[in-house]
């Protein structure tokens, strides 16, 4: 178990400030969770943000299906961002970073949703091993894999104990 409970929580607490340090959390920044593993943890951001400020900032999701460029079947996407997003500071925001190729199909859906003033990316684990020259904004934990090795993430919508970052080999 690489992180658990308490610790995953200010984890995330950490990765919500940092996001609201620069510019604080005014009408122009969106937060995007990548569907499936992004859309808990934007959740969790988001209402650390709003706690923090009390400011409630956009929020959406994005599926990147017809974006990926491996085997995936293309299905028609299931995105919820009501934003037009130009002129707009886009947090993408996801679980775990590792090839780069889920952050690019990101960037090209939110293209395709208006031109953002600004795009960033935020991660709750940076396993590394990219293929393609993506880095993270905002990263909650490096965690070095090789890639035999899976991270299985857990975060749940509101504050549990039983999430979790978990690294396993595969097999």
């Amino acid at each position: 178990m690489v992180l658990s409970g308490a610790p995953l929580q200010r984890t995330i607490e950490r990765l919500a400030h940092q996001i609201v340090e620069p510019n604080g959390a005014g009408p122009n920044l969106v937060l995007v969770g990548i569907r499936r593993g992004g859309e808990n943890l934007t959740r969790r951001i988001h209402a650390d943000i709003k706690r923090r400020t009390g400011i409630s900032v956009h929020m959406g999701f994005l599926d990147i299906t017809l974006y990926r460029d491996d085997d995936a079947p293309k299905i028609v996407p299931d995105s919820a961002i009501s934003d037009d997003l130009t002129g707009k500071e886009v947090v993408l925001i996801d679980d775990v970073l590792f090839t780069g190729r889920s952050a690019r199909a990101a960037l090209d859906a939110i293209i395709d949703l208006g031109r953002p003033q600004a795009a960033r990316l935020c991660v709750l684990v940076d396993r590394g091993l990219r293929e393609l020259p993506i880095q993270a904004d905002y990263v909650g934990r490096f965690v070095p894999t090789s890639p035999d090795e899976h991270v299985i993430v857990e975060v749940r919508p509101d504050v549990d104990e039983s999430d979790s970052i978990v690294v396993y080999e595969h097999r």
